[in-house]
């Protein structure tokens, strides 16, 4: 693979695992050096430790607001400078709404739309200040089709996607890109909170997504030439419709 990102500095949240993984070791074997960031110490300790010193782990709570504030200094302190934040942590809810518990909806809406809200704030000082960077932030298909069976889930990525569109049109003058990848189901441990029906027929009918090809994509965005945005990808499987 050619080391594209060569001398670049990533942070990845959610990164112990799922799409953010993947997407961080994709960015590793570019070149990059990734900032692994997560509240699972253990699970980043056993990642980062099968990739050398290019992996810096950060062991980080985004639903405790003084630890959410910390990331940029952290990063910082670890690796220097940061080139891409890739913001991808969040969580899922399923279900009919009436189900839902509140606290879950809170904690959910909280970590797919406040922190990569306050995530993407936090970051955008250093890079107007550098004249580049980049940020993508993982969206969802359930962004673009009103999904009956997560309302809740699909409202949040709605939000999202609004959010990354204005905010790419205020910073591409700083030299900043923004975008959003919006796979549909991937295999993760978000899909354990699926409803048992639709993730059986989701199995049955071989749609799902695997976490490395959305890392991919991840990688084509970044690299494309400065002059270039991938504003949205929206992938799926062949099969999603059927």
């Amino acid at each position: 693979m050619a080391r594209e990102l060569e001398g670049q500095v990533a942070a990845v949240t959610g990164a112990a695992s799922g799409i953010g993984l993947a997407s961080a070791e994709a960015m590793l074997a570019a070149g990059a050096r990734v900032v692994f960031v997560d509240r699972d110490a253990a699970a980043l300790d056993t990642v980062c430790a099968r990739h050398g010193g290019a992996a810096i782990p950060l062991v980080l709570d985004l639903l405790d607001p003084r630890a959410c504030a910390g990331l940029l200094p952290r990063v910082l302190e670890l690796a220097g400078r940061l080139d891409i934040l890739h913001a991808n942590a969040g969580t899922y809810i399923g279900g009919d709404l009436v189900d839902a518990d509140s606290a879950a909806i809170d904690r959910m809406l909280n970590l797919n739309v406040n922190v990569v809200m306050k995530n993407v704030h936090d970051v955008l000082p250093h890079m107007i200040e550098r004249g580049s960077g980049d940020i993508i932030v993982t969206s969802s298909l359930a962004a673009h089709f009103p999904t009956p069976w997560e309302p809740v889930y699909a409202a949040s990525k709605w939000a999202i996607n609004c959010f990354v569109q204005t905010t790419r049109r205020q910073v591409f003058k700083h030299g900043i890109r923004v975008g959003a990848i919006s796979p549909g189901p991937v295999i993760s441990a978000l899909l354990a909170d699926w409803p048992k029906e639709k993730l059986e027929e989701a199995r049955a009918a071989g749609s799902l997504l695997d976490a490395a090809e959305v890392a991919q994509v991840v990688l084509f965005m970044l690299t494309r030439p400065r002059g270039m945005t991938v504003r949205d990808v929206v992938m799926m499987p062949t099969n999603f419709d059927l």
